[in-house]
């Protein structure tokens, strides 16, 4: 049958792009990932069999009733399950959604009731926690089901990749609610391959000799990229391990497997090089040749801690759930502590006024960013979609300033942003001032009210070898003042022993604000 229509999009199936396409180029018994089990010891998995995994699974999840634009949540710790569910629903054609298996019963249901999603990859334990009503929800299979287990094992290794488009919805990334109830952002087929062919190619130079270590877990975008498919676009090998990071599995694991990137973020390099600071001897590094920061700016202290120490280097970027990945990055020889650096090829930004009119050179606005990998729509948010999503570009709340040689400094959020004085601050700078004394470890700051008035508190994580006291809590107070000005000085610091987080390891700004609420309350305001 012939027509003079014809459907837009071309060909594109991202099983085939990240899994099959190595097992047609040669690189079939390759090693591309590694699962280090602290229970089940080391497996190596080729590129071979984890295509045949993802057949199988594949498989199993179209005879459970999924297939073409079904949406399908995957709720499991890293490991191969992750990995051969995640391709296996592709490959059917389904739409692939992730959350965190510590999951709440409540979060639960609200993913599941948001997306209206026909199946559930995920273990019985968290099976177990599923709301009574389940909606559109069929098939809810869990991976440590014996039945489920059987099924996989004998299903056939070869299957045909569903005829997905590159203009296919094929994944959706939640974010992490720290703004408010969590969206989704709904990404086509193409976007995925639009970033791999920028970000780690022209930044982090990324070849089939690389191995990546994570942090992040792949619930979370950041590493769902950078810790799964960009190691397999470039033929590379990805090790994952379920277990919680610390500083000193992370260096076993660098060494154990000649990992030659790390995905983190600034909580865990701080934590890291504390250990390296500590250590009888110096942690092996073996090949490892960079390590990424997102998640939040890395604080310039903290690089410069990092590079006194173990000396590999580091990367900060900024990339979103809307974006997909990075999209500004700093670059091999070219790293200024402070910096995300510079705008990744294929992206373009503008800093704007509360007008939308364009800032001058190092004046702070918010950042507008637009790339080929931007979202759709936010899934059911249709006002959110029409103000954040503007044509190609997507107008973010983030502030941030330029210099005159294209680097940009992140400067907080719009609704982080603190009037004190008359006088806007941003807890970014006082964190970044806190994190320079000697003292410190790790930083957070928060504004609170009192009499009408809005002022500036912080929390402090010290480290090992300082005790709290009124004295030091003074004297940062005064550092504060010193480095930047009297009026950016915390009225009150507070000692914690950890900083309030979400499951992305970001700071959990909303708490913080909570937090100092409380503390001033608590204390009376000295001024």
């Amino acid at each position: 049958m012939t027509t003079r229509y014809r459907v837009p999009g071309r060909p594109l199936n991202l099983c085939d792009a990240f899994v099959d396409r190595n097992v047609r180029e040669g690189r079939g018994d390759k090693v591309a990932l590694i699962v280090d089990d602290p229970d089940r010891g080391v497996s190596r998995y080729t590129y071979r069999e984890v295509a045949a995994l993802a057949a199988q699974y594949g498989a199993t999840l179209r005879a459970r009733g999924l297939g073409l634009e079904d949406r399908v949540f995957i709720v499991l710790a890293d490991g191969i399950e992750w990995v051969g569910a995640f391709f296996g629903a592709l490959k059917i054609g389904c739409t692939v959604m992730f959350l965190n298996p510590q999951i709440s019963e409540e979060e639960l249901a609200f993913y599941v009731a948001d997306s209206r999603c026909r199946g559930l990859v995920t273990t019985r334990a968290v099976a177990d926690r599923l709301p009574a009503e389940l909606g559109p929800l069929q098939a809810v299979v869990a991976v440590d089901d014996p039945a489920f287990v059987h099924a996989v094992s004998t299903a056939p290794t070869a299957l045909a990749n569903a005829p997905t488009l590159e203009e296919d919805f094929v994944i959706w990334l939640y974010s992490s609610g720290s703004t408010g109830a969590p969206k989704a952002a709904v990404h086509r087929a193409y976007d995925f391959i639009y970033n791999v062919e920028r970000y780690p190619k022209e930044v982090l130079r990324m070849s089939e000799t690389d191995v990546t270590v994570s942090v992040p877990k792949l619930f979370f975008g950041y590493a769902t990229g950078s810790n799964l498919l960009f190691p397999f676009y470039f033929g590379g090998t990805a090790v994952l391990f379920p277990d919680k990071p610390t500083p000193d599995r992370l260096f076993e694991l660098v060494d154990r497997h000649d990992a030659t990137m790390l995905i983190n973020v600034p909580t865990m390099i701080a934590q890291m090089a504390q250990h390296w600071e500590h250590a009888p001897a110096p942690p092996r590094l073996g090949r490892l040749r960079v390590l990424t920061s997102a998640g939040e700016a890395l604080p310039p202290e903290l690089y410069r801690r990092w590079m006194d120490g173990p000396g590999v280097e580091i990367l900060d970027g900024i990339g979103s759930a809307e974006m997909f990945h990075v999209f500004i990055s700093a670059r091999f020889g070219e790293v200024r502590p402070g910096s995300l650096g510079r705008l990744v090829d294929g992206y373009a930004a503008r800093i704007v006024d509360p007008d939308g009119r364009p800032v001058a050179t190092g004046e702070i606005g918010t950042l507008h960013i637009r790339g080929g990998s931007c979202a759709a729509f936010y899934w059911q948010r249709h006002e959110k979609s029409r103000t954040t999503l503007q044509g190609p570009w997507c107008l973010t709340t983030d502030q941030f300033r330029q210099d005159q040689d294209g680097h940009f400094y992140f400067c907080g959020r719009a609704d982080d942003l603190m009037k004190v004085g008359g006088r806007w601050v941003s807890p970014q700078e006082i964190e970044d001032a806190l994190t320079r004394h000697e003292s410190v470890a790790e930083a957070g700051a928060a504004a609170f009210e009192q009499a009408g008035l809005i002022k500036p508190m912080a929390f402090v994580r010290l480290r090992p070898e300082y005790q709290a006291s009124p004295e030091l809590a003074t004297a940062l107070s005064h550092h504060v003042a010193e480095v930047l000005a009297p009026f950016k000085a915390p009225r009150f610091v507070e000692f914690v022993d950890a900083l309030p987080r979400g499951d992305r390891d970001k700071l959990d700004r909303k708490r913080l604000r909570t937090m100092a609420g409380e503390a001033a309350n608590r204390a009376g305001d000295p001024t």
